[in-house]
């Protein structure tokens, strides 16, 4: 299985779910980062994954 690329347009329509604020890409992560809810959304086979429980707390 290859890796699909993360459409970067789509972060236009995107926003977190905690605090309904805008994300950021981290293309070398491959996460969506909320610096509001401080934490970092993954990113599997191009599509992000929106879910809290998914979510990595960051430092």
């Amino acid at each position: 299985m290859t890796d699909t690329p993360f459409d970067r347009r789509m972060l236009e329509a995107l926003i977190c779910p905690v605090t309904q604020t805008r994300l950021t890409y981290d293309a070398d992560a491959q996460e969506l980062i909320s610096k509001s809810a401080n934490l970092a959304f993954p990113i599997r086979n191009g599509i992000p994954v929106m879910l809290v429980d998914e979510a990595r707390a960051l430092d």
